[in-house]
């Protein structure tokens, strides 16, 4: 499945079926798999501790979630780097920029893409104004990590793809900065304001 011997990443958007899939290829050796929303240290370690538990044959730990925390993947680093006898880790998530790159490094990555259906957002970037803006944060500041990241990628789908603005570099540095800090646990709200406030200026200068 993967070049190296210690696993891989996955990337995919059909995690549970994904996982459900590589358990019977893998029949009859041994998976574990831990499916998670959000993947957190206490998860880590509880795969940690599973991972030491000797095996004679190989066994394949499955870490699928949406999202993972930058604790939990901290936590993960020296046995991804160096995994226990018999043992192989493969990662699953919808997105590359899940995982740290320290974590990218130590494993071979495979990016599975199908065509995504984005639904459509009730905002219009073009002409954004105030009122606009502060009605959509408040209808979504209270999203789960995952459902952060995903709306982030809406919008950047609706501005490019839907609207077919011309982003500026600030724009697009907007949607890239936005998911590192909901990745290191930023407030939605006040990153949501950040990437909109982009096209808010882009807006006053064109009037």
């Amino acid at each position: 499945m993967f070049a190296s011997d210690r696993g891989g990443i996955i990337i995919t958007e059909r995690l549970e079926e994904r996982c459900t899939q590589i358990e019977e290829s893998l029949r009859p050796l041994r998976c574990v798999t831990f499916l998670r929303d959000d993947f957190k240290i206490e998860d880590a370690k509880e795969a940690i501790a599973e991972a030491y538990k000797s095996e004679s044959q190989t066994k394949t730990l499955i870490l699928g979630a949406k999202s993972f925390t930058v604790p939990a993947q901290n936590a993960l680093l020296k046995i991804l780097e160096e995994p226990p006898r018999n043992i192989v880790f493969i990662l699953l998530a919808p997105n590359k920029s899940t995982f740290l790159p320290t974590v990218r490094s130590r494993l071979s990555l495979s990016v599975e893409r199908e065509g995504r259906v984005y639904e459509p957002l009730d905002v219009e970037l073009a002409n954004l104004d105030l009122a606009a803006m502060f009605a959509f944060v408040k209808e979504n500041d209270r999203l789960k990590k995952h459902e952060a990241k995903g709306l982030i990628e809406r919008l950047a789908h609706q501005a490019v793809h839907v609207e077919k603005l011309n982003l500026s570099a600030s724009q697009l540095e907007g949607f890239e900065k936005a998911i590192r800090l909901i990745e290191l646990n930023a407030r939605f709200q006040s990153v949501l304001v950040m990437v909109l406030m982009n096209f808010l200026k882009e807006v006053k200068r064109v009037r």
